[in-house]
């Protein structure tokens, strides 16, 4: 996309208790590091799915995150918006 930096399987260090976790978690994209995108592909939404996201936008700060499932008949019935803390 002309004009918004994008940035793909970005990796997060997970800090818990003071201590870094060996390996990063990637977040699929980052859009002007103000949107994370999470891209799947199964035929039925988990709530694991909105939990993880959240992680990812408590863990980076970001405040908002779109869940993109692209295993559903039709693709706007995949989108999930998730907001933290907003």
């Amino acid at each position: 996309m002309q004009g918004l930096q994008i940035q793909r399987q970005l990796p997060v260090q997970v800090i818990y208790k003071g201590i870094a976790i060996r390996d990063p978690l990637y977040v699929d994209i980052l859009v002007a590091s103000k949107v994370i995108i999470e891209v799947k592909s199964t035929e039925k939404n988990q709530p694991i799915y909105e939990t993880q996201i959240l992680t990812y936008l408590r863990l980076t700060g970001v405040k908002l995150g779109l869940l993109s499932n692209f295993g559903n008949s039709h693709v706007k019935d995949g989108i999930a918006r998730v907001v933290n803390g907003l």
